[in-house]
């Protein structure tokens, strides 16, 4: 539903503004590859802090099944 949604939110804009439009179609992909590795970077340091939490938490876990 959310990329018919983006289709013709695109086709409104296309009418409206075309060079807009175009640009948006170049771009758009460009700056997600840019944004791409910070993604990946949150993702990790999610990981690791999630890591982190359970590592610290694990005596207490243990504790509580006793």
């Amino acid at each position: 539903m959310k990329t018919l949604l983006a289709i013709i939110l695109w086709c409104i804009l296309f009418v409206m503004c075309w060079p807009l439009a175009l640009a948006m179609l170049v771009l758009l992909p460009l700056i997600w590859l840019i944004l791409l590795p910070f993604r990946i970077v949150g993702l990790t340091l999610d990981l690791v802090f999630k890591l982190i939490g359970s590592v610290l938490l694990f005596p207490f876990r243990i504790a509580k099944g006793l």
